[in-house]
C-alpha cells in the first residue's frame, strides 16, 4: 500500500510565527493552568511565560499585569472580571498591556488550548493593528472582539 500524504494549505502557526518581526511572547494567566495551554501553545511555535514561573500563586494581579507591560509580554486569561476590577483596570490602562481573555465558560485544558491555538493568527492580527494596550476578547469559537483600548479610559 502506497503512504498517503496530506498537503493542506493552511499555514501552521509555528511557520507564521516564526516569520513575524518580533514574534509575540504570551503571559498565561495562572487561571489557564500550567500544562495543557502552554504545551498547545508552544507545540504551535508559541514562546510562553507561565504565571507561577514568574511569580507566587498569591500575587496580587497588578503585580503580574505591571510586568507583562513593562515586558511586552500579551496577556492570555480567562478571568472576564479583570477588566472591571479598579485595581486591575488601571493596571491595564497604565502599563499599556494587550490581553485577551477567553469569556467561555466550564472548559477544560484540552479545549482552552484549542480555542487560543485556532485563534493564533487572529490574535496576532489584533496585536500587530494595536501598538498600544487593550483589553479583547476570545470566544468559544475563536472569534475575537475587541473590549476598549488602554486609551479609553472609562
Amino acid at each position: 500500500m502506497d503512504a498517503v500524504t496530506s498537503t493542506s494549505k493552511k499555514r501552521s502557526a509555528a511557520n507564521w510565527l516564526s516569520r513575524l518581526p518580533k514574534p509575540p511572547v504570551f503571559f498565561l494567566d495562572r487561571s489557564l493552568g500550567r500544562l495543557k495551554v502552554a504545551a498547545a501553545l508552544r507545540d504551535a511555535g508559541a514562546t510562553i511565560e507561565i504565571h507561577d514561573d514568574r511569580f507566587p500563586p498569591d500575587a496580587p494581579d497588578e503585580l503580574w499585569l505591571r510586568e507583562a507591560g513593562k515586558k511586552g509580554w500579551v496577556v492570555l486569561t480567562k478571568d472576564k472580571n479583570i477588566r472591571f476590577h479598579s485595581r486591575e483596570k488601571m493596571a491595564l490602562v497604565s502599563h499599556d498591556v494587550q490581553a485577551f481573555v477567553l469569556t467561555a465558560g466550564a472548559l477544560n485544558g484540552d479545549e482552552m488550548a484549542e480555542i487560543f491555538v485556532g485563534a493564533l493568527e487572529k490574535i496576532t492580527t489584533v496585536i500587530s493593528k494595536n501598538k498600544s494596550g487593550f483589553v479583547a476578547t476570545i470566544s468559544r469559537g475563536g472569534a475575537i472582539r475587541l473590549v476598549w483600548p488602554a486609551s479609553h479610559r472609562t
